[in-house]
């Protein structure tokens, strides 16, 4: 025979589950392609700028964002792919160990939270 108390807990029980609730997700909207190409470009631009590259030059038509520092030319490619994703690089030209680029890389890189 169950005593008093235990009914008691075996109620509370019960009438504690019938008060859970599980909501739906919500949808969240994804960025566009062109949000997604806009926010590329505007941390490429900055984080050449971020490691002291001047920026001499912007084609957005063409994807480009070239700067100089120090005799080395940084030259930023930002490109749409067909499947959607954005493809951003970065090259060097000049008298260059290749150090300048990868701070450029890593620049962007934070800057696009990664």
């Amino acid at each position: 025979m169950i005593s008093n108390a235990c009914r008691v807990v075996l109620l509370l029980v019960t009438l504690s589950l019938g008060a859970c609730v599980v909501y739906e997700p919500v949808p969240v909207a994804q960025p566009s392609l062109q949000q997604r190409y806009e926010r590329s470009w505007a941390a490429a631009a900055a984080a050449m700028t971020d490691q002291g590259v001047t920026v001499v030059a912007q084609d957005r038509a063409a994807g480009v964002i070239r700067g100089q520092r120090d005799g080395i030319e940084i030259t930023a490619m930002v490109e749409a792919r067909p499947d959607d994703r954005i493809q951003v690089t970065f090259n060097a030209r000049g008298n260059n160990d290749g150090s300048l680029v990868h701070q450029v890389s890593d620049s962007y890189d934070r800057r696009m939270g990664r």
